[in-house]
């Protein structure tokens, strides 16, 4: 890939508020391939929440705002599977009626990636000489999984960790009860949800659960605290660095 290229990294507002270190490890993961990046100091969310809870009025103003933070870039690479899918799949749609916008969202919608998408698709990485000792397991979210139809990229990764055990849990595909706002909406469907995916998880006597969406990983721990289970939650971009 060109060095000219300017590679922007999106930091999903979760990450940023509650998991920074999640992002320290993205920056971290993508410096040791060789690939550096740019953080735009004013971007914002992506308005995701906005958009799934109704609010298309705010989501369009949060998604202009996005839209002009990261336009300039060539390419931009995000660690959350959920908000690439409303930037890349949302976007087009909330400006459906407005011709400008729409063009220049179908633009930005076009470069953005998720991040093992763009390690194994874009750049051609396919293992990162990373060492981990244990039992993983890949929860796939459904925005990442169903949504974006990235499925083999993260568990190719995973996969090829030196030392490190795959284990492929049941279901993995099957949603964890998060889903943006449906855990607020519908809690008991919601811990329902989580309850069998956390059984799925210590059936498989992994050591360690992955996924590349943080909102799940956060529901997960949550249950898997309260049972008292031995198990870690980590984002892909901090296994890789390991």
């Amino acid at each position: 890939m060109p060095k000219q290229l300017k590679i922007f990294l999106f930091v999903q507002c979760l990450i940023d508020s509650l998991y920074p270190e999640i992002g320290n490890a993205v920056v971290t993961l993508l410096n040791t391939l060789g690939i550096p990046v740019i953080v735009p100091p004013n971007q914002t969310c992506c308005g995701q929440t906005a958009f799934n809870s109704g609010y298309l009025k705010e989501a369009r103003k949060v998604a202009k705002h996005f839209i002009r933070v990261f336009e300039q870039a060539d390419l931009i690479v995000c660690p959350s599977g959920s908000c690439v899918k409303m930037v890349r799949v949302h976007y087009p749609q909330i400006f459906q009626t407005d011709p400008e916008w729409m063009d220049r969202a179908k633009q930005i919608s076009s470069k953005i990636f998720e991040l093992t998408e763009f390690i194994v698709d874009v750049m051609g990485i396919h293992t990162i000489e990373s060492r981990y000792q244990g039992k993983v397991t890949y929860h796939e979210s459904c925005s990442i999984g169903r949504g974006l139809g990235i499925k083999q990229q993260p568990r190719e990764l995973i996969k090829n960790i030196k030392n490190a055990e795959f284990i492929e849990m049941d279901d993995s595909a099957r949603c964890c009860g998060f889903g943006g706002m449906f855990f607020l909406k519908y809690p008991e469907i919601s811990t329902a949800l989580a309850t069998e995916k956390v059984a799925n998880i210590i059936d498989t006597t992994a050591d360690t659960v992955v996924s590349c969406d943080i909102g799940c990983l956060m529901n997960i721990e949550g249950l898997i605290g309260q049972k008292k289970y031995n198990v870690k939650c980590l984002h892909i971009a901090q296994l890789l660095i390991i």
